[in-house]
């Protein structure tokens, strides 16, 4: 009885084959996914100019069913303020200003609560010392600490940046510390069964682990940052968006006042954007949810 050997070319032709049919409902899914996310991206975008065109109509036609939208401008009044607010040096300057003290306060916060959370979740000398003092710190806003700051520190700038920094290591420290402590501990033993140093641990497993508990914390921290130094720039500020968007509203300027609230939602917009597709990037080895 002789056995036939399969040529190369039966051998390469059998292997494509299934590969090929395998890649036909891959593809349609990709299809499918490609225009349920355009499909959501329509939607969003319908969503905000459904609301843009009801405040236009609300406030043209001066209506009042019980709020006053006849003391509002129309959507074509800030429209135009905006315009101008984008020719004038001061705009820049101001959001420039802005975008300083959340980069420097919302960085300091998440190194220091990061590391802060790890610490705790890790070691139960540092969370019996310093475990009660957070906790007890925590409840108080941030903006709260506007009079201490004053007090504190010799400049304006320095006490923007701890007001920042104090709104958004809380969120940030308080999830790093969850994450630490929701860490499966056969991970850990699994490391040191085969020599992994205490370094290693941290490197090999804490680090790679915690990371999306982190990033909840930090897209957390960073809407908070937001609305504390937003707060912070209303009551002692010299420049920044806050206290530009203050000072149109002490004289009665309210397309300006909302020129500033529309600048806010974009750069809060922006920067918690930023927060999530990077921890999307560095997290990417997750199983994603796919809609149908």
């Amino acid at each position: 009885m002789t056995t036939e050997v399969p040529t190369k070319t039966q051998i390469t032709v059998a292997s494509v084959l299934p590969v090929q049919d395998a890649a036909e409902p891959l593809e349609r899914g990709d299809g499918k996914q490609r225009k349920g996310l355009w499909q959501s991206r329509l939607i969003r975008v319908a969503s905000v100019a459904a609301a843009v065109g009801l405040w236009q109509l609300l406030t043209v036609n001066n209506v009042r069913a019980g709020l006053r939208f006849d003391t509002l401008p129309t959507v074509t009044e800030i429209i135009a303020e905006f315009g101008k607010h984008l020719g004038s040096h001061q705009y820049y300057l101001d959001v420039a200003q802005s975008l300083i003290r959340i980069v420097t306060g919302f960085g300091l916060a998440a190194v220091v609560g990061v590391l802060a959370g790890i610490g705790l979740g890790r070691s139960r000398l540092l969370a019996d010392v310093f475990g009660p003092l957070t906790e007890l710190a925590r409840p108080i806003p941030a903006i709260a600490l506007v009079p201490v700051a004053i007090l504190m520190f010799p400049s304006d700038e320095s006490g923007m940046v701890f007001i920042t920094f104090t709104a958004s290591v809380f969120p940030v420290l308080v999830s790093t510390r969850h994450a630490v402590r929701a860490l499966p501990t056969v991970w850990e033993d699994a490391v040191r069964t085969l020599g992994a140093s205490r370094v290693g641990v941290l490197v090999r497993v804490v680090f790679p682990g915690i990371l999306p508990g982190v990033f909840s914390g930090l897209s957390v921290g960073m809407g908070v940052a937001w609305i504390c130094l937003i707060s912070a720039e209303m009551i002692s500020g010299r420049l920044g968006v806050g206290y530009r968007t203050w000072q149109a509203y002490t004289i009665v300027d309210y397309p300006a006042v909302f020129v500033g609230m529309i600048t806010i939602g974009i750069l809060g917009f922006g920067t918690s954007g930023i927060v999530e597709l990077a921890g999307r990037r560095i997290t990417r080895w997750l199983p994603r949810e796919v809609s149908e």
